[in-house]
């Protein structure tokens, strides 16, 4: 904000001679002018005879047109120097105090950053009886105010990536801020490393100050950038290897890479000399990887090749000076400071074997596993390096002969280095206390439950690694980190403690759900739901969910609690109703309910449930084909199965009562897009305690994930399922046969399209073994975006068939040929059953697959992942089954979930 300096003037003047309102006192002065500014003459005047005193202090700003930016009460405020007032009759001298004064003013003035130029200067001024007042003129010159910061002269790197950058070096330069010539040159800096990242190691910042109109020291601060040619490298050349070639020693390095075919689609072939040191550690962690412990590299000799004909792209070679030393195999590997472990379990975990050549890289995964061995016991402070003896160095503890003395050399042996870790334990800790932060919604005994660590119990820097693990299965928060998220503290004033504290971020598990969508399951469906996986913050699930669609109605009730009793035991229950209806096939209508019980196994992942359903199934809507009796005459089973009569009749109903004791192993590490981490799950339905329907079934499935960087997760299932019914039941229902197809399994198949099939017709019967692979590589696009690319292969196979990779295949050629391509069409005009009718053989896989790519991201609306999947399916091409001969090759659809 401008201020006038004659304000500052009057202010001053009045502090110095005002008299009381409306008095009239004679002048004891003449006038006089500060700063071209007149002073009105003083009111009254210092005893006749009396020594020099303060008469005024007054600010100066003449050097900008006495206008000042700061607030005029500012500098008044740091003015301190005691002043006369002559109204008062209050004289103060002007003495060695005095002067102090104003040199402290001085001091306090400069101190505030606001000025670029500060002088003081005392004048003299006479009054009427001779005395001489001191007139004490600050004059101060402002800095220049920053009000437009650009950037001019590259497009290489943006304003908004430079002011990111600042930011995260805490260097901004604000607008309405005063200019900081330390402040400009470090940008200056910044921004020029920022151009040599980007391949131009020739850059060059330089600033420009333009005044502004407006007001005085406003200015406009461009930053001009100069990128000088682009350096890109032609040719990487080692010199002094011998061991170990150029290519391999080329593919080590991840910044500066030789031109290549995608140089023109990726930044491969620039060069970055601020990353070469990075690269040249990688190099020399090669070499110590392959037993070359004293290799090391030098600074590149950089030659220049030639320059393009605009100039603006400049070609190098780069020669790197490399020492490699001797291949050196392990001697002695032994310890030194270990109290708490002896030496001999330490040893075994580094796999690392006397004769073996060296390698840093199983030193530090025995390192890393000696952290956990000891960070399970509290010792969170260990700390260790190796020192290397090698067996060519001369032994410090002889004393040295004279060479005209020296025996024979002894012959030169392999290179040796005797390894000795050196261990620096550290005291051991106890957890002092555990905290929560951001839980907003959810209750800290619902966290704390899941913690492995207790307070005053000793600190197992493993059990908080499962803790973590354990909270981002809940799946309530933010996936934590357990670097970013988890804060470690020693406890102030206390020995040996450590204070947790775990930063959470709640997500949104309430969900009251009103809309629309598409799936190849259920089709076109209009759902109404409220789910929360956390309900009320007590970390219990309750679904209420009305769901009806083209193909598929489902309506159910479901709760569970996590901690039944306030102890670790699962107990839930679920009630149900769907219609579903299998295009073509029949619609299977099921109402019935769910109870279930679980439990823990130890103190890791593994849980005991145990299921008991209640199912009553009907089947409607029959395709007419599975009633023809030719049909029915092929495949007995399917007349009990589908309650068929003997007039072809449809009716009754399967009461389904089972028991499904099931097993799991859990370490999958987040429930919705899941990075590291094991799920296996081991389940037997046993059908048959009352109901008409036996059977048993059980079910084996192995997850795994692996993180392979920071935004690629790789995943693969197996999975194998079998269903038998009991002795002397009555035939499986085809309802609760084994099929495959669909998002769920094979995602190149419509549903329930893959399974053993009626010779004739191509109706998919199903069958009461399968194999099932599925292959994911996940790719983190955003936070809450993955794009995935899958493998699917399955075999569906039935009673008396073994899984095999090919399969000769049948096929009766019925007519009209329309029944052929249509197996949906309803079954008239088969060919008489008395006369022979054609056949086709032919070899088939066995195995059916699918791959291709899908985009999987978080939809908060549905709680669920959104799938669009784009899938090919090798084994249609030129398909002569029937059941597959009305589906496309490529196949796109919508879907919600996940596969596995």
């Amino acid at each position: 904000m401008f201020k006038c300096f004659r304000a500052l003037i009057v202010l001053a003047s009045l502090i110095a001679v005002a008299a009381p309102a409306g008095a009239q006192e004679p002048a004891f002065g003449p006038p006089t002018t500060v700063c071209g500014s007149s002073v009105p003459p003083p009111v009254s005047q210092p005893p006749a005879n009396s020594g020099p005193v303060v008469y005024l202090l007054v600010p100066c700003f003449e050097a900008q047109g006495n206008i000042t930016l700061v607030d005029a009460e500012t500098y008044l405020y740091y003015m301190r120097s005691p002043t006369s007032r002559p109204s008062q009759g209050v004289w103060v001298p002007w003495n060695e105090d005095a002067e102090k004064a104003v040199r402290e003013d001085f001091l306090r003035l400069w101190g505030t950053g606001f000025l670029d130029d500060l002088k003081i200067d005392a004048s003299d001024y006479t009054f009427a009886n001779g005395v001489i007042g001191k007139i004490v003129t600050y004059n101060i010159e402002e800095r220049e105010r920053v009000k437009i910061i650009d950037y001019a002269g590259s497009k290489k790197v943006q304003s908004t990536q430079i002011d990111e950058r600042l930011r995260t070096a805490s260097v901004e330069i604000r607008t309405d801020s005063f200019i900081d010539d330390a402040k400009v040159r470090k940008v200056e800096g910044i921004v020029r490393e920022m151009l040599k990242e980007k391949g131009f190691p020739y850059a060059d910042v330089t600033h420009s100050i333009e005044l502004l109109p407006g007001g005085p020291k406003l200015v406009h601060l461009t930053f001009n950038l100069s990128e000088g040619p682009e350096v890109k490298v032609r040719r990487i050349e080692f010199d002094g290897n011998q061991a170990l070639s150029d290519g391999r020693l080329r593919k080590q390095m991840k910044h500066n890479k030789q031109e290549g075919f995608l140089s023109l689609l990726t930044s491969s072939g620039t060069y970055h000399a601020d990353k070469f040191e990075e690269d040249a550690e990688r190099v020399t962690e090669y070499y110590r990887n392959h037993g070359y412990v004293r290799a090391n590299l030098g600074e590149p000799d950089i030659k220049v090749l030639e320059d393009s004909s605009d100039k603006k792209t400049r070609w190098i070679e780069l020669r790197i000076p490399v020492s490699e030393g001797k291949r050196y195999r392990v001697g002695e590997f032994k310890f030194d400071g270990n109290k708490v472990i002896r030496g001999e379990g330490l040893r075994q975990l580094f796999k690392l074997k006397t004769g073996d050549y060296y390698n840093n890289k199983k030193i530090a995964e025995g390192y890393k596993k000696m952290k956990e061995a000891y960070g399970v016991g509290g010792y969170w402070d260990l700390n260790g390096y190796p020192n290397f003896k090698f067996s060519d160095d001369p032994d410090p503890a002889e004393p040295a002969v004279p060479a005209a003395l020296a025996a024979e050399p002894a012959k030169d042996g392999p290179p040796i280095v005797d390894v000795t870790l050196q261990i620096q334990e550290g005291p051991q800790y106890f957890v002092n206390r555990i905290t929560f932060a951001g839980n907003t919604t959810t209750y800290d005994n619902v966290v704390r439950r899941e913690m492995q660590l207790l307070e005053n119990s000793v600190f197992n820097t493993e059990a908080l690694k499962y803790s973590v693990r354990r909270i981002n299965q809940l799946g309530y928060f933010r996936a934590l980190d357990e670097n970013r998220d988890v804060k470690l503290e020693k406890t102030p004033d206390t020995e040996n403690r450590v204070d947790v504290k775990v930063q959470l971020e709640e997500q949104n598990r309430n969900q009251v759900n009103f809309g629309a969508g598409v799936s190849q399951f259920e089709g076109f469906f209009g759902q109404l739901s409220f789910q929360t996986a956390n309900f009320l913050g007590r970390g219990e699930s309750l679904t209420i969910s009305l769901q009806s669609g083209s193909r598929a109605q489902n309506y159910s009730l479901g709760f569970t609690e996590p901690f039944l009793f306030e102890r670790n035991i699962t107990g839930g229950f679920n009630l149900f109703r769907s219609d579903i209806r299998y295009v073509g096939q029949f619609t299977q209508r099921t109402s019935g309910g769910v109870v279930t019980f679980g439990l823990p196994l130890g103190r890791g992942f593994t849980r005991l449930y145990t299921n008991y359903s209640y199912e009553r199934v009907r089947v409607t809507e029959i395709n007419p084909t599975f009633r023809d009796p030719q049909v029915l005459a092929r495949n007995p089973f399917l007349r009990d199965s589908l309650l068929i009569n003997a007039a072809g009749q449809t009716g009754g109903e399967r009461i389904i009562s089972k028991v499904t004791p099931t097993l799991v192993h859990n370490t999958v590490d987040q429930p919705i897009f899941p990075t590291t981490g094991r799920r296996f799950t081991a389940s037997v339905d046993l059908a048959g305690l009352g109901g008409n329907v036996s059977y048993y079934k059980p079910n084996l499935e192995a997850v795994y994930f692996w993180r392979q960087k920071n935004r690629l997760t790789f995943g693969v299932r197996g999975q194998a399922e079998y269903i038998r019914q009991s002795k002397g039941s009555r035939e499986l229902p085809i309802f609760e046969r084994l099929f495959m197809g669909g998002e769920f399994n094979l995602r190149g198949f419509d549903l329930r399209t893959v399974g053993p099939t009626d010779p004739q017709t191509g109706l998919v019967l199903g069958g009461n073994k399968t194999l099932l692979v599925n292959l994911e590589e996940s790719i983190t696009i955003a936070p809450q975006v993955r794009l995935i690319f899958f493998f699917d292969a399955g075999q569906v196979r039935d009673f008396g068939q073994r899984f095999a990779w090919k399969e000769t295949i049948t096929q009766l050629l019925p007519t009209p040929l329309p029944l052929l391509l249509d197996p949906y069409a309803p079954a008239v005009g088969l060919s008489d059953p008395s006369v022979p009718q054609p056949t086709r053989v032919y070899t088939a896989n066995a195995f059916k697959s699918s791959t291709g790519a899908e985009v999987r991201f978080f939809m908060p609306v549905l709680n669920v992942p959104f799938r669009l999947i784009f899938a090919y399916d090798p084994s249609r091409a030129g398909v002569l089954d029937n059941s597959l001969r009305n589906q496309k090759a490529f196949q796109f659809r919508f879907a919600v979930g996940t596969t596995f």
